[in-house]
């Protein structure tokens, strides 16, 4: 009989191991971001989001948004960050992922640099020129919609297909006369070119575009306390950034953590990070971003897009693939 009982006992202290280990394996979710420099590259280099959610992170690195919205289709990758207009693409392929978070307000992070020598003074000279630019993300969008402001057809222009780390070596073959293009690699080919036209430039002529974080809507629906922490965390370290832009200085720990992840130089970090905005929670709420204004960027985004025959039909209402449930949880404190 005790033998019974111990061996009873036994197998409940296993079936119990058995069952905490599987509640373990479910809290992992893969996580993707890419090669820009922001303040959350720091809560991901001290851990912040593991201590914070309790969840095992596998964390995977992408050099292009295109490459972020194949990975969550194929279903790879539960969490990304990527570019309005890879995620334009990809909800306007109804893929069944939401916009949850607005990394940053692009602004002039990103830019037209033409190259000293190439012949470009003025926007008419890009005819017959070399551009690289990554497609399908933002710049790509920007740079067909400068195009188009310019009164230039795509055709009449080279648009190469070339990831961030290809550009800058493209440069400095002299392959390319010009590139469209986000930090590290527009901090590198800077420095023997010259600024035609930002971002921030094209967003006040009517077409917006940021950085956001996409979610498998399967998965923000099975775990939402996690999801109100890991908006916690980014909101903690974007406000640690606001309140002291001093501790990202191109010496600090935070520049090295960051550079850390993606490459680049720790004394470019201050300046790259001064060209983004990274809206507060409440903004994130207001009709600016999460409360329609994200919706309506990714609409005009799509039409464009369409336009250009890069996606084949577009969502009847993008707001219904954008969220603000999980900020407002997270400004209630989970």
């Amino acid at each position: 009989m005790r033998a019974m009982l111990k061996a009873l006992v036994a197998g409940c202290v296993v079936s119990g191991s058995l069952a905490i280990a599987a509640q373990a394996d479910d809290k992992e979710v893969t996580i993707g971001y890419q090669l820009v420099m922001n303040p959350w590259k720091v809560a991901i280099a001290d851990g912040d989001f593991e201590k914070a959610t309790g969840y095992k992170i596998n964390w995977q690195r992408f050099d292009s948004g295109a490459k972020v919205i194949n990975a969550m289709a194929s279903g790879d990758v539960d969490i990304a960050l990527a570019g309005s207009s890879p995620i334009a693409a990809g909800v306007s392929r109804e893929l069944p992922i939401e916009l949850f978070w607005i990394t940053e307000n692009i602004n002039d992070a990103e830019a037209l640099v033409v190259r000293e020598g190439s012949g470009i003074e003025s926007p008419q000279d890009l005819k017959g020129k070399k551009i690289g630019v990554p497609f399908v993300s933002t710049t790509h969008f920007h740079m067909l919609f400068a195009l188009e402001q310019f009164g230039i057809e795509p055709t009449e222009v080279e648009l190469l297909n070339l990831q961030p780390n290809a550009i800058a070596a493209a440069w400095e073959r002299g392959d390319i006369d010009a590139a469209f293009i986000w930090d590290p690699a527009l901090s590198r080919i800077k420095k023997n070119g010259k600024v035609l036209i930002t971002s921030g430039d094209l967003s006040n002529w009517g077409k917006a575009t940021f950085d956001g974080k996409v979610v498998n809507k399967e998965f923000a629906e099975s775990n939402k306390d996690f999801m109100c922490k890991f908006i916690q965390t980014i909101a903690a370290v974007d406000e640690a950034y606001r309140s002291n832009p001093d501790s990202f200085s191109g010496s600090s720990d935070n520049a090295k953590k960051i550079t850390g992840l993606i490459g680049g130089d720790p004394a470019n970090v201050p300046v790259v990070l001064a060209l983004y905005e990274f809206p507060t929670l409440e903004q994130q709420a207001s009709a600016a971003w999460l409360g329609g204004g994200a919706a309506a960027a990714l609409q005009a985004t799509s039409e464009f897009l369409k336009t250009e025959k890069k996606v084949d039909s577009l969502l009847p209402d993008y707001n219904a693939v954008v969220t603000d449930e999980y900020v407002k949880a997270a400004m209630n404190g989970c």
